[in-house]
């Protein structure tokens, strides 16, 4: 990659970067505050009892860190692509942001059985969050290209 390709690559670089900064913020968040899940499936299931909102909060988490985890691949290997200057990186960048994004509109609208939206509305719009960048490094790649 020639020094002109690499200063052209930098601010498209910085943006995956910062979408998988947000990503890791997007999959831990959860952990660090249960109760924005709790509460929300409480309010969607007040006949649950403590045990099984317990259960159900272990399991947005694990399917949340799956997602987080499968991002943060996804942005390594995009990070890896760009700085190795393949031609076939803003592919890769926009499959991936489709992706992300239907996850995310999943997150924010599918409903379970309760009727309500199954995901807390906050842990969804923190799947959204680093599509923005992950949008931005593909404007800047159609951009340059």
């Amino acid at each position: 990659m020639t020094l002109e390709q690499r200063s052209r690559n930098r601010p498209v670089l910085v943006a995956l970067c910062l979408g998988a900064a947000l990503t890791v913020l997007a999959a831990l968040f959860p952990f660090a505050d249960r109760a924005v899940l709790a509460d929300h499936l409480r309010a969607s299931y007040p006949g649950y009892e403590p045990g099984a909102i317990d259960a159900a909060v272990s399991a947005y988490l694990v399917i949340l860190a799956t997602v987080g985890a499968l991002g943060l691949i996804g942005w390594a290997g995009t990070i890896w692509a760009a700085r190795g200057g393949k031609r076939w990186t803003p592919w890769l960048a926009i499959g991936l942001l489709v992706t992300a994004l239907c996850i995310a509109a999943a997150g924010l609208t599918v409903r379970d059985v309760s009727g309500d939206v199954g995901l807390a509305p906050l842990p969804g719009w923190l799947l959204v969050l680093p599509c923005v960048p992950g949008a931005a490094a593909v404007a800047l790649w159609r951009k340059a290209g």
